[in-house]
Protein backbone atom coordinates (compact mmCIF):
# COMPACT_ATOMS: atom_id res chain seq x y z
CA UNK A 1 0.00 0.00 0.00
CA UNK A 2 2.49 2.47 -1.12
CA UNK A 3 3.55 4.90 -3.85
CA UNK A 4 6.14 2.97 -4.31
CA UNK A 5 6.14 -1.09 -5.85
CA UNK A 6 6.31 -3.42 -3.05
CA UNK A 7 9.41 -5.85 -3.18
CA UNK A 8 7.33 -9.12 -3.69
CA UNK A 9 7.92 -12.90 -2.45
CA UNK A 10 7.02 -15.29 -3.88
CA UNK A 11 5.31 -18.75 -3.17
CA UNK A 12 7.82 -21.94 -4.24
CA UNK A 13 6.35 -22.94 -7.84
CA UNK A 14 7.16 -26.64 -7.10
CA UNK A 15 5.23 -26.48 -3.82
CA UNK A 16 2.38 -24.89 -5.64
CA UNK A 17 2.46 -27.88 -8.71
CA UNK A 18 2.44 -29.90 -5.93
CA UNK A 19 0.14 -29.03 -3.66
CA UNK A 20 -2.39 -28.14 -6.72
CA UNK A 21 -5.14 -31.11 -5.47
CA UNK A 22 -8.92 -31.16 -5.79
CA UNK A 23 -10.69 -31.14 -2.71
CA UNK A 24 -13.27 -33.79 -2.41
CA UNK A 25 -17.09 -32.75 -0.42
CA UNK A 26 -17.72 -34.72 2.01
CA UNK A 27 -19.61 -37.66 2.20
CA UNK A 28 -21.91 -39.37 4.72
CA UNK A 29 -22.12 -42.97 5.46
CA UNK A 30 -25.25 -44.92 4.94
CA UNK A 31 -26.98 -46.88 8.29
CA UNK A 32 -25.27 -50.48 7.33
CA UNK A 33 -22.24 -48.86 7.36
CA UNK A 34 -19.18 -49.63 9.73
CA UNK A 35 -16.01 -48.38 9.89
CA UNK A 36 -13.61 -50.56 8.81
CA UNK A 37 -10.63 -48.47 10.26
CA UNK A 38 -8.71 -50.05 14.11
CA UNK A 39 -7.84 -47.54 16.75
CA UNK A 40 -9.61 -44.89 14.34
CA UNK A 41 -9.44 -42.18 17.38
CA UNK A 42 -5.66 -43.39 18.33
CA UNK A 43 -6.85 -44.59 22.15
CA UNK A 44 -4.51 -47.19 21.83
CA UNK A 45 -1.47 -45.31 21.22
CA UNK A 46 -0.23 -45.83 17.33
CA UNK A 47 -1.25 -49.49 17.65
CA UNK A 48 -1.99 -50.37 14.06
CA UNK A 49 -0.92 -47.45 12.41
CA UNK A 50 2.86 -47.05 10.92
CA UNK A 51 4.47 -43.62 10.90
CA UNK A 52 7.23 -42.93 8.89
CA UNK A 53 10.97 -41.74 10.21
CA UNK A 54 9.05 -41.76 13.68
CA UNK A 55 7.47 -38.93 12.79
CA UNK A 56 4.44 -40.17 14.84
CA UNK A 57 3.37 -40.00 18.36
CA UNK A 58 0.28 -39.53 20.25
CA UNK A 59 -0.96 -36.60 21.70
CA UNK A 60 -3.49 -35.76 25.13
CA UNK A 61 -3.76 -32.03 23.58
CA UNK A 62 -5.38 -31.14 21.15
CA UNK A 63 -8.42 -33.72 20.55
CA UNK A 64 -11.20 -33.91 18.73
CA UNK A 65 -13.31 -37.15 20.56
CA UNK A 66 -11.90 -38.74 23.60
CA UNK A 67 -8.63 -38.41 25.12
CA UNK A 68 -5.86 -38.85 22.44
CA UNK A 69 -5.07 -37.86 18.92
CA UNK A 70 -2.19 -38.35 16.28
CA UNK A 71 0.62 -35.65 15.91
CA UNK A 72 3.01 -36.11 12.92
CA UNK A 73 6.09 -34.07 12.55
CA UNK A 74 7.39 -33.47 8.86
CA UNK A 75 10.98 -33.05 8.15
CA UNK A 76 12.64 -31.69 4.73
CA UNK A 77 12.80 -35.05 3.70
CA UNK A 78 9.49 -36.88 5.47
CA UNK A 79 6.10 -35.70 4.69
CA UNK A 80 4.96 -37.36 8.32
CA UNK A 81 3.24 -40.54 6.87
CA UNK A 82 1.14 -42.60 8.90
CA UNK A 83 -0.77 -45.41 7.55
CA UNK A 84 -2.79 -48.32 8.01
CA UNK A 85 -3.59 -51.75 6.08
CA UNK A 86 -7.84 -52.01 6.18
CA UNK A 87 -9.25 -55.11 4.82
CA UNK A 88 -12.04 -54.40 2.69
CA UNK A 89 -14.82 -55.97 0.23
CA UNK A 90 -14.44 -56.11 -3.01
CA UNK A 91 -16.52 -54.13 -5.52
CA UNK A 92 -17.47 -52.24 -2.75
CA UNK A 93 -17.90 -47.99 -2.47
CA UNK A 94 -16.32 -46.99 0.95
CA UNK A 95 -16.20 -43.19 2.40
CA UNK A 96 -12.72 -42.26 3.79
CA UNK A 97 -12.47 -39.40 6.68
CA UNK A 98 -10.78 -38.10 9.35
CA UNK A 99 -10.20 -34.92 11.17
CA UNK A 100 -7.45 -32.31 11.26
CA UNK A 101 -5.97 -29.66 12.15
CA UNK A 102 -2.61 -27.74 12.69
CA UNK A 103 -0.22 -27.77 9.33
CA UNK A 104 -0.13 -29.01 6.28
CA UNK A 105 -2.68 -32.13 5.91
CA UNK A 106 -3.58 -34.86 3.83
CA UNK A 107 -5.63 -38.07 3.60
CA UNK A 108 -5.59 -40.32 0.81
CA UNK A 109 -5.52 -44.63 0.22
CA UNK A 110 -3.90 -47.06 -1.98
CA UNK A 111 -4.02 -50.08 -3.51
CA UNK A 112 -7.91 -49.92 -4.43
CA UNK A 113 -7.60 -51.61 -7.67
CA UNK A 114 -9.17 -49.05 -9.13
CA UNK A 115 -8.48 -45.08 -8.66
CA UNK A 116 -6.66 -44.12 -5.78
CA UNK A 117 -7.39 -40.68 -4.40
CA UNK A 118 -6.70 -38.04 -1.77
CA UNK A 119 -7.43 -34.84 -0.44
CA UNK A 120 -6.25 -32.03 1.75
CA UNK A 121 -6.30 -29.15 3.25
CA UNK A 122 -4.14 -25.80 4.10
CA UNK A 123 -3.03 -25.25 7.88
CA UNK A 124 -6.03 -24.65 9.72
CA UNK A 125 -6.49 -23.72 14.06
CA UNK A 126 -9.27 -25.68 14.66
CA UNK A 127 -10.29 -29.14 13.56
CA UNK A 128 -11.47 -29.57 9.88
CA UNK A 129 -13.23 -33.04 8.07
CA UNK A 130 -11.41 -34.49 5.23
CA UNK A 131 -13.44 -36.77 3.31
CA UNK A 132 -13.48 -38.68 0.11
CA UNK A 133 -14.78 -41.87 -1.51
CA UNK A 134 -12.99 -44.87 -3.22
CA UNK A 135 -14.54 -47.85 -4.89
CA UNK A 136 -12.35 -51.34 -4.97
CA UNK A 137 -11.84 -53.44 -7.58
CA UNK A 138 -12.68 -57.29 -8.00
CA UNK A 139 -10.27 -58.45 -6.42
CA UNK A 140 -9.07 -56.38 -3.66
CA UNK A 141 -9.60 -57.32 -0.31
CA UNK A 142 -7.27 -54.78 1.09
CA UNK A 143 -5.97 -51.19 1.01
CA UNK A 144 -3.76 -48.57 2.73
CA UNK A 145 -5.39 -45.76 4.13
CA UNK A 146 -2.76 -42.30 5.25
CA UNK A 147 -2.33 -39.14 6.43
CA UNK A 148 0.94 -36.95 5.59
CA UNK A 149 1.66 -33.15 5.98
CA UNK A 150 3.94 -31.78 3.94
CA UNK A 151 8.15 -31.04 3.83
CA UNK A 152 9.40 -29.09 6.23
CA UNK A 153 6.31 -27.33 7.80
CA UNK A 154 4.19 -27.82 10.99
CA UNK A 155 2.94 -30.34 12.65
CA UNK A 156 -0.33 -31.96 11.93
CA UNK A 157 -3.12 -33.67 13.95
CA UNK A 158 -5.54 -35.97 12.95
CA UNK A 159 -8.06 -37.89 15.12
CA UNK A 160 -11.52 -39.89 14.02
CA UNK A 161 -10.22 -41.76 10.79
CA UNK A 162 -13.09 -43.91 9.58
CA UNK A 163 -13.76 -45.96 6.43
CA UNK A 164 -17.41 -46.56 6.44
CA UNK A 165 -18.66 -49.03 3.98
CA UNK A 166 -19.56 -52.71 4.15
CA UNK A 167 -17.60 -54.56 6.88
CA UNK A 168 -14.57 -55.82 5.33
CA UNK A 169 -13.78 -58.38 8.30
CA UNK A 170 -10.71 -57.15 9.94
CA UNK A 171 -12.46 -55.44 12.57
CA UNK A 172 -13.78 -52.09 13.29
CA UNK A 173 -14.13 -49.31 15.87
CA UNK A 174 -17.72 -48.88 16.53
CA UNK A 175 -19.36 -46.32 14.21
CA UNK A 176 -21.41 -43.25 15.28
CA UNK A 177 -24.83 -42.59 14.14
CA UNK A 178 -25.64 -39.14 12.61
CA UNK A 179 -27.13 -36.55 15.70
CA UNK A 180 -30.68 -35.13 15.92
CA UNK A 181 -30.99 -31.53 15.55
CA UNK A 182 -30.17 -29.61 18.58
CA UNK A 183 -33.46 -27.92 20.65
CA UNK A 184 -33.44 -24.52 22.85
CA UNK A 185 -31.88 -22.53 20.68
CA UNK A 186 -31.65 -19.01 21.90
CA UNK A 187 -30.03 -15.38 21.94
CA UNK A 188 -28.03 -15.13 25.12
CA UNK A 189 -26.39 -11.85 24.27
CA UNK A 190 -25.70 -8.71 21.64
CA UNK A 191 -23.42 -6.41 21.71
CA UNK A 192 -23.09 -3.51 18.21
CA UNK A 193 -21.30 -5.54 16.10
CA UNK A 194 -22.23 -9.70 17.98
CA UNK A 195 -24.79 -11.83 18.48
CA UNK A 196 -24.07 -14.49 21.37
CA UNK A 197 -26.57 -17.84 21.09
CA UNK A 198 -26.71 -20.93 23.12
CA UNK A 199 -28.48 -23.75 22.76
CA UNK A 200 -29.30 -27.63 24.22
CA UNK A 201 -26.62 -30.29 24.32
CA UNK A 202 -26.93 -33.59 22.10
CA UNK A 203 -26.31 -37.07 22.66
CA UNK A 204 -23.54 -38.51 20.59
CA UNK A 205 -22.60 -34.65 18.74
CA UNK A 206 -18.99 -33.76 18.70
CA UNK A 207 -19.41 -30.52 17.82
CA UNK A 208 -21.95 -28.12 16.39
CA UNK A 209 -22.13 -25.43 13.26
CA UNK A 210 -23.66 -22.19 13.64
CA UNK A 211 -25.58 -21.15 10.56
CA UNK A 212 -26.17 -17.13 9.75
CA UNK A 213 -29.00 -16.32 7.17
CA UNK A 214 -27.91 -20.35 5.61
CA UNK A 215 -24.56 -19.62 5.70
CA UNK A 216 -22.14 -21.20 7.96
CA UNK A 217 -20.15 -19.07 10.24
CA UNK A 218 -18.72 -20.73 12.69
CA UNK A 219 -18.01 -24.64 14.63
CA UNK A 220 -17.49 -24.80 17.86
CA UNK A 221 -17.31 -27.61 20.24
CA UNK A 222 -19.77 -26.89 23.02
CA UNK A 223 -22.85 -25.43 23.38
CA UNK A 224 -22.84 -21.62 22.72
CA UNK A 225 -21.28 -18.80 20.55
CA UNK A 226 -20.72 -15.49 19.51
CA UNK A 227 -20.82 -14.44 15.89
CA UNK A 228 -19.11 -11.35 15.39
CA UNK A 229 -18.19 -8.80 12.65
CA UNK A 230 -21.80 -8.03 12.33
CA UNK A 231 -23.51 -4.49 11.41
CA UNK A 232 -24.72 -2.60 13.84
CA UNK A 233 -28.53 -2.31 14.37
CA UNK A 234 -29.07 -5.63 11.68
CA UNK A 235 -31.48 -8.44 12.34
CA UNK A 236 -30.10 -11.78 11.94
CA UNK A 237 -31.31 -15.50 11.22
CA UNK A 238 -29.41 -17.88 13.22
CA UNK A 239 -29.62 -21.90 13.25
CA UNK A 240 -27.36 -24.44 14.82
CA UNK A 241 -26.63 -28.38 13.35
CA UNK A 242 -25.06 -30.79 15.74
CA UNK A 243 -22.33 -32.85 14.49
CA UNK A 244 -20.15 -36.40 14.33
CA UNK A 245 -18.19 -38.54 12.61
CA UNK A 246 -21.44 -39.92 10.36
CA UNK A 247 -22.26 -36.15 9.42
CA UNK A 248 -24.47 -33.31 10.24
CA UNK A 249 -27.81 -33.23 11.77
CA UNK A 250 -30.89 -31.50 10.13
CA UNK A 251 -30.82 -27.45 11.10
CA UNK A 252 -32.48 -26.36 14.46
CA UNK A 253 -35.72 -23.92 14.59
CA UNK A 254 -34.43 -20.08 13.59
CA UNK A 255 -34.09 -17.77 15.91
CA UNK A 256 -33.66 -13.93 15.38
CA UNK A 257 -30.84 -11.85 17.01
CA UNK A 258 -30.64 -8.29 16.67
CA UNK A 259 -27.34 -6.10 17.06
CA UNK A 260 -27.26 -2.77 19.42
CA UNK A 261 -27.08 0.72 18.20
CA UNK A 262 -23.24 1.43 18.24
CA UNK A 263 -22.35 2.52 21.44
CA UNK A 264 -19.24 5.37 20.05
CA UNK A 265 -19.94 8.81 18.29
CA UNK A 266 -21.42 8.86 14.73
CA UNK A 267 -23.46 6.33 12.65
CA UNK A 268 -22.65 2.89 12.32
CA UNK A 269 -20.42 1.94 9.49
CA UNK A 270 -22.78 0.18 6.75
CA UNK A 271 -22.94 -3.39 5.82
CA UNK A 272 -21.09 -2.60 2.79
CA UNK A 273 -18.46 -0.39 3.07
CA UNK A 274 -15.70 0.81 0.42
CA UNK A 275 -12.30 1.73 1.72
CA UNK A 276 -9.65 4.23 0.29
CA UNK A 277 -6.51 5.46 1.04
CA UNK A 278 -5.71 8.96 0.96
CA UNK A 279 -1.96 9.91 0.39
CA UNK A 280 -0.39 12.51 2.80
CA UNK A 281 2.04 13.01 0.05
CA UNK A 282 2.92 14.23 -3.43
CA UNK A 283 3.81 11.62 -5.51
CA UNK A 284 2.62 12.36 -8.91
CA UNK A 285 -1.57 11.49 -8.03
CA UNK A 286 -3.66 14.55 -7.89
CA UNK A 287 -2.82 15.73 -4.73
CA UNK A 288 -6.22 16.14 -2.40
CA UNK A 289 -7.47 17.74 1.06
CA UNK A 290 -9.50 15.54 3.22
CA UNK A 291 -12.27 17.09 1.91
CA UNK A 292 -11.80 16.90 -1.46
CA UNK A 293 -12.28 12.68 -1.37
CA UNK A 294 -14.84 11.24 -3.21
CA UNK A 295 -18.13 10.62 -1.17
CA UNK A 296 -18.37 6.95 -2.34
CA UNK A 297 -15.50 5.89 0.45
CA UNK A 298 -17.03 5.14 3.55
CA UNK A 299 -13.51 4.23 5.55
CA UNK A 300 -10.45 6.55 4.61
CA UNK A 301 -7.47 5.54 6.03
CA UNK A 302 -4.93 8.00 6.05
CA UNK A 303 -1.60 7.05 4.99
CA UNK A 304 1.10 6.82 6.77
CA UNK A 305 1.85 7.22 10.66
CA UNK A 306 5.42 7.26 10.85
CA UNK A 307 8.04 5.04 13.46
CA UNK A 308 9.46 7.04 15.98
CA UNK A 309 12.73 6.39 17.72
CA UNK A 310 11.05 4.52 21.05
CA UNK A 311 10.27 0.96 20.08
CA UNK A 312 6.66 0.12 18.56
CA UNK A 313 5.50 3.91 18.48
CA UNK A 314 4.39 5.87 15.96
CA UNK A 315 3.00 9.30 15.21
CA UNK A 316 1.66 11.54 12.62
CA UNK A 317 2.78 14.56 10.95
CA UNK A 318 0.82 16.58 8.32
CA UNK A 319 2.39 16.96 4.70
CA UNK A 320 1.61 20.90 5.01
CA UNK A 321 4.08 21.30 2.57
CA UNK A 322 3.41 18.71 -0.02
CA UNK A 323 -0.48 19.00 0.27
CA UNK A 324 -0.18 22.85 -0.83
CA UNK A 325 -0.39 24.81 2.49
CA UNK A 326 -2.74 21.90 4.29
CA UNK A 327 -2.98 23.39 8.04
CA UNK A 328 -3.38 20.84 10.87
CA UNK A 329 -7.07 23.02 11.85
CA UNK A 330 -8.09 22.39 8.48
CA UNK A 331 -7.67 18.73 8.39
CA UNK A 332 -8.92 17.72 11.62
CA UNK A 333 -11.91 20.40 10.59
CA UNK A 334 -11.95 17.95 7.46
CA UNK A 335 -12.18 14.70 9.49
CA UNK A 336 -14.72 16.35 11.54
CA UNK A 337 -17.15 17.23 8.72
CA UNK A 338 -16.53 13.67 7.30
CA UNK A 339 -17.27 11.99 10.44
CA UNK A 340 -20.68 13.89 10.37
CA UNK A 341 -21.50 12.93 6.77
CA UNK A 342 -21.45 9.50 8.00
CA UNK A 343 -17.35 8.34 7.46
CA UNK A 344 -14.87 6.47 9.44
CA UNK A 345 -11.83 7.87 9.00
CA UNK A 346 -8.26 5.84 10.55
CA UNK A 347 -4.59 6.61 10.54
CA UNK A 348 -2.60 3.69 8.65
CA UNK A 349 0.33 2.44 9.86
CA UNK A 350 3.09 0.95 8.13
CA UNK A 351 3.03 1.10 3.86
CA UNK A 352 6.13 -0.80 2.13
CA UNK A 353 8.84 1.99 3.50
CA UNK A 354 7.31 1.62 7.20
CA UNK A 355 9.47 0.46 9.61
CA UNK A 356 6.85 -0.01 12.74
CA UNK A 357 7.85 -3.16 14.88
CA UNK A 358 6.11 -4.64 17.06
CA UNK A 359 7.99 -7.75 19.01
CA UNK A 360 7.62 -7.60 22.29
CA UNK A 361 5.54 -6.67 25.13
CA UNK A 362 7.12 -3.07 25.82
CA UNK A 363 6.93 -2.07 22.30
CA UNK A 364 2.93 -3.31 21.95
CA UNK A 365 2.01 -0.98 24.83
CA UNK A 366 3.94 1.62 22.82
CA UNK A 367 1.87 1.04 19.72
CA UNK A 368 -1.26 1.41 21.98
CA UNK A 369 -0.50 4.03 23.57
CA UNK A 370 1.00 6.13 20.72
CA UNK A 371 -1.59 5.36 18.11
CA UNK A 372 -4.48 6.19 20.65
CA UNK A 373 -2.50 9.39 21.46
CA UNK A 374 -2.53 10.03 17.56
CA UNK A 375 -6.46 9.31 17.61
CA UNK A 376 -7.39 11.65 20.04
CA UNK A 377 -4.86 14.80 18.72
CA UNK A 378 -6.98 14.78 15.45
CA UNK A 379 -9.85 12.32 16.07
CA UNK A 380 -9.21 9.34 14.01
CA UNK A 381 -12.22 6.34 14.48
CA UNK A 382 -9.05 3.82 14.40
CA UNK A 383 -6.06 2.31 12.89
CA UNK A 384 -5.22 0.24 9.66
CA UNK A 385 -2.38 -1.93 10.16
CA UNK A 386 -0.36 -2.10 6.78
CA UNK A 387 2.99 -3.55 7.99
CA UNK A 388 4.44 -4.90 4.78
CA UNK A 389 7.44 -5.95 6.68
CA UNK A 390 6.44 -8.72 8.85
CA UNK A 391 4.38 -8.61 11.91
CA UNK A 392 4.66 -10.60 15.17
CA UNK A 393 1.03 -12.28 15.86
CA UNK A 394 1.31 -12.39 19.59
CA UNK A 395 2.36 -8.86 20.43
CA UNK A 396 0.58 -7.33 17.44
CA UNK A 397 -2.67 -9.09 18.84
CA UNK A 398 -1.68 -7.48 22.56
CA UNK A 399 -1.17 -3.96 21.43
CA UNK A 400 -4.68 -3.89 19.36
CA UNK A 401 -6.59 -5.51 22.24
CA UNK A 402 -5.17 -2.87 24.56
CA UNK A 403 -5.99 -0.44 21.79
CA UNK A 404 -9.44 -1.33 21.84
CA UNK A 405 -9.58 -1.10 26.02
CA UNK A 406 -9.21 2.00 25.88
CA UNK A 407 -10.89 3.33 22.65
CA UNK A 408 -13.87 1.50 23.13
CA UNK A 409 -16.28 -0.84 20.96
CA UNK A 410 -16.33 2.12 18.43
CA UNK A 411 -13.16 1.50 17.08
CA UNK A 412 -12.01 0.68 13.83
CA UNK A 413 -9.82 -1.57 13.03
CA UNK A 414 -8.71 -2.38 9.83
CA UNK A 415 -5.83 -4.68 7.87
CA UNK A 416 -4.11 -4.16 4.51
CA UNK A 417 -1.85 -7.92 4.12
CA UNK A 418 0.11 -8.34 0.96
CA UNK A 419 -1.34 -12.37 -1.10
CA UNK A 420 1.40 -14.58 0.38
CA UNK A 421 0.02 -12.87 3.98
CA UNK A 422 -2.82 -13.94 3.90
CA UNK A 423 -2.29 -18.25 2.00
CA UNK A 424 -2.38 -19.92 5.47
CA UNK A 425 -3.91 -19.62 9.02
CA UNK A 426 -0.46 -20.25 9.88
CA UNK A 427 0.88 -16.95 8.67
CA UNK A 428 1.83 -14.31 11.14
CA UNK A 429 -1.01 -11.45 9.46
CA UNK A 430 -3.32 -14.39 9.65
CA UNK A 431 -3.32 -15.26 12.90
CA UNK A 432 -3.16 -11.75 14.15
CA UNK A 433 -6.96 -11.20 12.29
CA UNK A 434 -8.38 -14.39 13.89
CA UNK A 435 -7.12 -13.50 17.16
CA UNK A 436 -9.03 -10.02 17.17
CA UNK A 437 -12.01 -11.68 15.18
CA UNK A 438 -14.17 -9.87 17.69
CA UNK A 439 -12.99 -6.43 17.47
CA UNK A 440 -11.63 -6.99 13.68
CA UNK A 441 -13.75 -4.38 11.67
CA UNK A 442 -12.42 -5.93 7.76
CA UNK A 443 -9.55 -7.22 6.60
CA UNK A 444 -8.61 -5.84 2.78
CA UNK A 445 -5.84 -7.99 1.24
CA UNK A 446 -4.11 -6.28 -1.86
CA UNK A 447 -4.45 -8.24 -4.74
CA UNK A 448 -1.68 -6.59 -6.75
CA UNK A 449 1.75 -6.53 -7.38
CA UNK A 450 1.94 -10.37 -5.95
CA UNK A 451 3.03 -13.83 -7.67
CA UNK A 452 0.86 -16.23 -8.51
CA UNK A 453 -1.36 -17.87 -5.77
CA UNK A 454 -2.71 -20.88 -4.65
CA UNK A 455 -6.51 -20.47 -4.47
CA UNK A 456 -8.76 -22.35 -1.69
CA UNK A 457 -9.28 -25.02 -4.38
CA UNK A 458 -5.28 -25.61 -4.14
CA UNK A 459 -4.95 -24.70 -7.81
CA UNK A 460 -2.73 -21.75 -9.10
CA UNK A 461 -4.09 -18.47 -9.52
CA UNK A 462 -2.20 -15.52 -11.04
CA UNK A 463 -3.38 -11.79 -10.38
CA UNK A 464 -5.74 -9.73 -13.16
CA UNK A 465 -8.63 -12.24 -12.96
CA UNK A 466 -11.74 -12.38 -11.14
CA UNK A 467 -10.45 -16.01 -10.39
CA UNK A 468 -7.24 -14.73 -8.76
CA UNK A 469 -9.71 -12.20 -6.40
CA UNK A 470 -12.33 -15.13 -5.83
CA UNK A 471 -10.25 -18.20 -5.28
CA UNK A 472 -8.22 -15.83 -2.62
CA UNK A 473 -10.86 -14.36 -0.80
CA UNK A 474 -12.43 -17.97 -0.30
CA UNK A 475 -9.19 -18.56 1.82
CA UNK A 476 -10.11 -16.05 4.16
CA UNK A 477 -13.91 -16.69 3.92
CA UNK A 478 -13.31 -20.54 4.99
CA UNK A 479 -10.60 -19.95 7.45
CA UNK A 480 -12.11 -18.23 9.95
CA UNK A 481 -13.15 -14.57 9.26
CA UNK A 482 -16.48 -13.74 8.85
CA UNK A 483 -18.02 -12.37 5.36
CA UNK A 484 -18.11 -9.07 6.85
CA UNK A 485 -14.78 -8.85 7.53
CA UNK A 486 -13.63 -9.29 3.92
CA UNK A 487 -12.42 -6.72 1.58
CA UNK A 488 -11.08 -7.19 -2.16
CA UNK A 489 -8.34 -4.40 -2.34
CA UNK A 490 -7.24 -3.40 -5.90
CA UNK A 491 -5.51 -0.21 -7.54
CA UNK A 492 -7.83 2.68 -8.74
CA UNK A 493 -5.25 2.94 -11.87
CA UNK A 494 -3.03 1.16 -13.91
CA UNK A 495 -0.63 4.11 -12.14
CA UNK A 496 -1.81 2.87 -8.26
CA UNK A 497 0.30 -0.34 -8.17
CA UNK A 498 3.26 -2.13 -9.92
CA UNK A 499 0.81 -4.71 -11.57
CA UNK A 500 -2.28 -6.61 -11.31
CA UNK A 501 -4.74 -3.68 -11.90
CA UNK A 502 -7.84 -5.25 -13.08
CA UNK A 503 -11.30 -2.86 -14.36
CA UNK A 504 -13.73 -1.81 -12.35
CA UNK A 505 -15.82 -4.16 -14.36
CA UNK A 506 -13.78 -7.42 -12.88
CA UNK A 507 -13.87 -6.31 -9.19
CA UNK A 508 -17.87 -6.18 -9.37
CA UNK A 509 -18.41 -9.62 -11.15
CA UNK A 510 -15.82 -10.70 -8.24
CA UNK A 511 -18.08 -9.08 -5.35
CA UNK A 512 -21.06 -10.66 -7.17
CA UNK A 513 -19.48 -13.97 -7.40
CA UNK A 514 -18.54 -14.43 -3.88
CA UNK A 515 -22.23 -12.43 -2.44
CA UNK A 516 -24.17 -14.05 -5.13
CA UNK A 517 -22.67 -16.89 -6.77
CA UNK A 518 -23.25 -14.46 -10.37
CA UNK A 519 -20.71 -13.60 -12.77
CA UNK A 520 -17.46 -15.90 -11.38
CA UNK A 521 -15.16 -17.35 -14.02
CA UNK A 522 -13.76 -20.65 -13.70
CA UNK A 523 -13.69 -20.84 -9.97
CA UNK A 524 -17.08 -21.26 -8.11
CA UNK A 525 -16.79 -20.62 -4.79
CA UNK A 526 -18.44 -23.59 -1.96
CA UNK A 527 -21.09 -21.16 -0.94
CA UNK A 528 -21.95 -17.40 -1.56
CA UNK A 529 -21.31 -14.95 1.20
CA UNK A 530 -23.60 -12.08 1.37
CA UNK A 531 -22.38 -10.58 4.01
CA UNK A 532 -19.15 -9.56 2.09
CA UNK A 533 -18.01 -5.77 3.20
CA UNK A 534 -16.98 -4.69 0.05
CA UNK A 535 -13.70 -3.21 -1.81
CA UNK A 536 -10.76 -1.02 -0.81
CA UNK A 537 -8.19 0.67 -3.38
CA UNK A 538 -5.31 2.76 -3.28
CA UNK A 539 -5.61 5.79 -3.34
CA UNK A 540 -8.45 8.13 -3.60
CA UNK A 541 -5.47 10.18 -5.13
CA UNK A 542 -5.21 7.90 -8.11
CA UNK A 543 -8.47 7.46 -8.48
CA UNK A 544 -8.92 11.22 -8.58
CA UNK A 545 -6.34 11.07 -11.24
CA UNK A 546 -8.22 9.22 -13.08
CA UNK A 547 -11.68 11.32 -13.17
CA UNK A 548 -12.67 9.09 -10.02
CA UNK A 549 -13.85 6.13 -12.40
CA UNK A 550 -12.95 3.44 -9.66
CA UNK A 551 -15.13 5.30 -6.98
CA UNK A 552 -18.02 5.66 -9.32
CA UNK A 553 -17.97 2.19 -10.32
CA UNK A 554 -17.38 0.58 -7.35
CA UNK A 555 -19.02 2.11 -4.83
CA UNK A 556 -22.82 2.03 -6.19
CA UNK A 557 -21.98 -1.61 -6.95
CA UNK A 558 -20.80 -2.44 -3.59
CA UNK A 559 -24.01 -0.60 -1.63
CA UNK A 560 -25.86 -2.73 -4.12
CA UNK A 561 -24.64 -6.04 -2.45
CA UNK A 562 -27.39 -8.56 -0.64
Amino acid sequence: MSPHRRSLRFWSGAVTAALALTVTTVGQASAADVNNARNAGFESGLSDWTCSAGSGTTVSSPVRTGTAALQATPSGQDNARCAQSVRVKPNSTYTLGAWVRGGYAYLGVTGTGTTDVSTWTPDSSSWKQLSTTFTTGSSTTSVTVYTHGWYGQSAYYADDVSVFGPDGGGGTDPGPTIPSAPGGLNVSGTTSSSVSLAWNAVSGATGYTVYRDGTKVTAVSGTSATVTGLAASTSYSFQVTATNGAGESPKSAAVTGTTNKPSGPGPALPKHAVTGYWQNFDNGATVQKLADVQAQYDIIAVAFADATSTPGAVTFTLDSAGLGGYTVDQFKADIRAKQAAGKKVIVSVGGERGTVAVNDAASAANFANSVYSVMQTYGFDGVDIDLENGLNATYMTQALRSLSAKAGSSLIITMAPQTIDMQSTSNSYFQTALNIKDILTVVNMQYYNSGSMLGCDGKVYSQGSVDFLTALACIQLEGGLAPSQVGLGLPASTRGAGSGYVSPTVVNNALDCLAKGTGCGSFKPPRTYPGLRGAMTWSTNWDATAGNAWSDAVGPHVRGLP
